[in-house]
């Protein structure tokens, strides 16, 4: 299968919104009768500022004419360190192939176009999070574990 990234701009908003819908649903396992009025109206809002001002860099990727698949990085700095000089990092996002079309390169083929657009602006911090799913593509890239990583999930009762 011949894979073809592209790059998704503003002009595409609402196919950016129909993918990023389609990804939540699969990856939090909500159900289709479930409204999201409220995350879609967020997720617009992130788009219209995001990808104007390149915070954010989306791509769709495409099999024989077909979308398959898209991904995203969100451009940030953080505080300058020894491991990172310039702050500068990107974090990948919203990667997702259809259920049907997986197995196939698409996958690789998006984080590899996104890995390439953060080296591209010299963003010395490329990091994700991963669904076990992903770990195999993500490590087939080059990604390794950051075990010194730790979180507080949604809604947690300690602060």
């Amino acid at each position: 299968m011949g894979i073809h990234i592209r790059r998704v701009g503003i002009e595409e908003i609402d196919l950016l919104m129909a993918w990023r819908m389609e990804v939540l649903r699969e990856v939090f396992s909500i159900a289709p009768e479930r409204s999201l009025a409220g995350l879609e109206a967020a997720n617009r809002r992130y788009y219209e500022e995001e990808l104007p001002s390149e915070g954010h860099i989306a791509c769709l990727a495409s099999a024989n004419g077909e979308d398959v698949g898209c991904g995203g990085i969100c451009l940030t700095r953080e505080l300058p360190s020894p491991d990172n000089p310039t702050g500068a990092c990107a974090y990948l996002m919203n990667v997702y192939v259809r259920p049907s079309k997986r197995g196939r390169g698409a996958g690789s083929a998006i984080v590899r176009w996104l890995v390439g657009e953060a080296k591209a602006r010299k963003i010395p911090k490329i990091y994700l999070e991963t669904t076990p799913k992903g770990r195999g593509v993500y490590g087939a890239v080059g990604f390794t574990d950051m075990p010194d990583m730790m979180r507080i999930p949604l809604g947690g009762d300690r602060v």
